[in-house]
């Protein structure tokens, strides 16, 4: 609050024009303190402390408290945010942390089961679910569901989860939890079934591969479809990316101990059957 301005002495200029001015009426004060800049700087003042005087004028409002400085995030919690929303469902995403959960959860069980982090046997991933010729075809088929979330070591593991993760992320949000639920496990299904059919010889299978190579395909599906809020150029160049992720991925499994049937199988199983079934409802965007 203002400290009230000191009173004039007797006889003196100030004093007699606030004399003068007290005899003005309140419409000539508010033009002369409206128009100060057009006359003495004393005229505007009296005018103005008259005004003040009869209680025109509203005392100057004390300034608002600025708010405090928000402290910089550091990278912990910058990283506590991120993995809170990797692994914690919400409105927005939930198929995609449920399926998160449920494959670093079923590692967990089977690290603590006493089976290898980094290299488990054959027979280990056969009694943790593994795909099997021999078995899921022959009264176990709800081993095309397990294999999904089994892994064969944590770098198995982390590749596929930094693959649902950034895949569902671009989806989910789009074609809502129960579709993206739907092509993921139809798609896993597909693969496995691909991958029994194409070992003659035998196979035993796990991961999530095809059922990521699913969202591949349903989101090939989405960007072809136009059901991505994506402008022309954004939209060729994802849909070129995502080509380029799909057959790198199966260029580089044509060497070594990867399942490539499964991939194409879940490929394929997102294109042709998930994912239209995946987008009834589904709007076109512009």
């Amino acid at each position: 609050m203002e400290a009230p301005a000191p009173e004039p002495q007797p006889g003196s200029t100030a004093a007699l024009a606030a004399q003068l001015f007290a005899q003005k009426p309140e419409a000539e004060l508010l033009y002369l303190a409206q128009n100060a800049a057009r006359y003495p700087p004393a005229v505007g003042a009296a005018a103005v402390a008259e005004l003040k005087r009869r209680g025109l004028l509203p005392e100057a409002a004390a300034p608002a408290p600025l708010p405090p400085a928000e402290e910089p995030e550091t990278w912990g919690q910058l990283l506590g945010q991120l993995l809170r929303g990797l692994l914690i469902p919400s409105r927005r995403f939930l198929a995609t942390p449920l399926l998160l959960d449920a494959t670093l959860l079923m590692f967990g069980l089977m690290v603590l089961s006493g089976v290898s982090a980094s290299a488990p046997t054959a027979h280990q991933l056969v009694v943790w679910g593994s795909n099997v010729s021999g078995l899921t075809l022959h009264g176990q088929p709800w081993r095309l569901l397990t294999y999904q979330f089994v892994h064969a070591g944590l770098s198995h593991l982390l590749l596929n989860m930094f693959s649902l993760w950034l895949l569902g992320l671009l989806v989910e949000d789009r074609v809502g939890p129960w579709r993206l639920l739907l092509v993921y496990l139809a798609s896993g299904v597909g693969g496995g079934l691909a991958s029994l059919w194409w070992h003659t010889g035998g196979i035993n299978s796990v991961g999530a591969s095809g059922a990521i190579f699913g969202l591949y395909g349903l989101l090939l599906v989405l960007l072809v479809g136009k059901k991505l809020v994506l402008d022309k150029s954004d939209r060729r160049a994802m849909l070129g990316l995502v080509l380029y992720l799909v057959l790198s991925n199966l260029i580089s499994g044509i060497t070594g101990n990867i399942d490539n049937a499964a991939h194409v199988g879940g490929l394929a199983t997102g294109l042709l059957v998930a994912g239209p079934l995946a987008l009834v409802g589904l709007k076109k965007l512009n």
